[in-house]
């Protein structure tokens, strides 16, 4: 399997980590190392974290990291994890 980010998960990436750069640069850079330390970790267990409570499709998942959502779908056919978005948890948009 492979990970395929998609642009909106890239656009909303960027603004949480300049969001977090403004107060700490170095903040920013181990915030976006550890988020692909863990993206990547979904490789060896697409279904380690929970069905998504904002999709009805078994496919898609929610993953949590800090005080983030991060929804992935698994596609069996391209046989690829899809990064959907990420927001922080109580402001899904």
């Amino acid at each position: 399997m492979k990970i395929i980010y998609k642009t909106a998960f890239e656009r909303q990436l960027i603004q949480i980590i300049d969001y977090i750069a403004q107060d700490k640069k170095s903040a920013s850079f181990k915030f976006a190392y550890e988020l692909e330390k863990s993206i990547l970790s979904i490789l060896d267990n697409p279904f380690k974290y929970k069905q998504s409570l904002y999709f009805n499709d078994k496919n898609i998942r929610d993953m949590t990291y800090k005080t983030y959502t991060l929804i992935y779908e698994i596609n069996f056919e391209k046989d690829s994890i899809e990064i959907l978005k990420i927001f922080n948890k109580n402001k899904p948009s």
